[in-house]
């Protein structure tokens, strides 16, 4: 049997038991679990051009290289790769057995809580924020220390969009080899709109799908890639639910692995946000995040479509999402000096500029209230299960 094969089924069936036992203890925000595969730097290749010609199997089309991200791109042995996934696994089955207490990462003890400055503003600079804001629910916080800077009804349930295709991604890099082939279902190809046009007679290297989630936010490469590594998009999306438990996001409950509207899905502006500040500790996961663009080997672009990248100053990565019963929503990470921090928004017909006077307002004040809602304005109650949208409606 092959190790990734083994893996997979390690994943399988330590997953569901995990989510069992998370799901009767009390909800803990669990500190970070790192991923260590794919993190020797290969000096030797450190600036180094990519090659456009390089020879694929037959069966094999690049949907997007892994370009234009760091003149130190990492790489590792296979050797590495598995031991590095061995110890993961052991992480999680030792949760199970120790599931009365925190999961701790291997390389150290929990993270410290860094202590913030004491408020300086009036509660008045809230309401004006929020005069400002078109966002149903909103957060922002420390990215170091998880600390809440302001939020307008952050944990009420929501849709999540494409929002959630972090997870998908994570996963995914967590899971699979870059040059795995991944197979397409008739399902997968015809999902709607996000999507790159998948042909369900090809396979696809792992590598190029988890761009076009990440970046293009394709539903057909988030269904591929499901149903690659738990055999069905239903069994990935309690691996996702998993997750997001993993990163502290006790209210995330996935039903797809693309965000498309579905019964009993739903987020929270605050799970949101500790799901992107986990994932982007891992290092391939917020250099993909940072892209502008990938190029496929073919000259084909895949476009990111998070626009704070050249829009607004101190962008490090973010995930955008639409629907017609989740409205936009966004989550991403931004740093200006020292400081950073990461916002996430749900609901929001005005999504750039809600994000914009967020990010300005997280930066420029040092004011740590809860807000539920507008003034006068009641606190808003989920509206869920949400109608199962037509194949016509678009998702960004």
């Amino acid at each position: 049997m092959s190790h990734f094969k083994f893996h997979h089924l390690l994943l399988a069936f330590f997953l569901p038991l995990l989510y069992l036992v998370v799901e009767l203890q009390p909800a803990v925000a669990a500190p970070v679990l790192k991923n260590t595969a794919k993190r020797a730097v290969a000096s030797s290749q450190k600036g180094a051009k990519i090659s456009n010609t390089k020879k694929l199997p037959s069966n094999i089309q690049v949907l997007g290289a892994y370009r234009d991200i760091s003149s130190s791109k990492k790489t590792i042995s296979l050797e590495e790769t598995k031991t590095a996934r061995s110890a993961e696994t052991a992480k999680i089955a030792a949760a199970i057995v120790a599931a009365n207490g925190p999961v701790v990462d291997a390389a150290g003890p929990p993270e410290q809580t860094r202590e913030l400055p004491a408020p300086k503003e009036s509660a008045l600079t809230n309401n004006s924020l929020l005069k400002k804001l078109s966002a149903k629910s909103a957060i922002i916080i420390d990215a170091e220390s998880g600390q809440t800077i302001f939020a307008l009804s952050p944990d009420t349930p929501r849709q999540p969009a494409s929002t959630i295709k972090i997870l998908t991604g994570l996963i995914a890099i967590k899971s699979l080899n870059n040059e795995e082939s991944v197979p397409v279902s008739e399902k997968a190809a015809g999902q709607p709109s996000s999507k790159v046009n998948l042909n369900h007679a090809k396979q696809y290297k792992a590598d190029d799908l988890i761009n076009a989630v990440l970046l293009s936010s394709a539903n057909d490469a988030s269904v591929a890639l499901a149903e690659k590594i738990a055999g069905s998009e239903s069994s990935f999306a309690k691996m996702m639910t998993m997750q997001a438990k993993l990163c502290g996001a006790q209210q995330t409950v996935c039903k797809t692995a693309n965000g498309l509207t579905a019964d009993g899905q739903s987020s929270t502006a605050r799970d949101l946000a500790a799901i992107f500040r986990h994932a982007m500790q891992d290092d391939e996961f917020s250099q993909r995040m940072g892209q502008v663009k990938a190029r496929t080997a073919e000259g084909k672009v895949l476009k990111n479509h998070n626009k704070a990248l050249w829009q607004i100053q101190g962008a490090e990565g973010g995930k955008t999402g639409f629907t017609n019963a989740a409205g936009q929503t966004y989550v991403g990470k931004f740093k200006r000096g020292s400081r950073e921090i990461i916002v996430a928004i749900m609901g929001s017909r005005t999504m750039w500029g809600d994000l914009k006077n967020l990010v300005n307002y997280g930066f420029g004040g040092t004011v740590w209230p809860t807000v539920a809602a507008q003034a006068g304005t009641p606190q808003m109650v989920a509206a869920l299960p949400a109608p199962v949208l037509p194949a016509s409606n678009r998702q960004q």
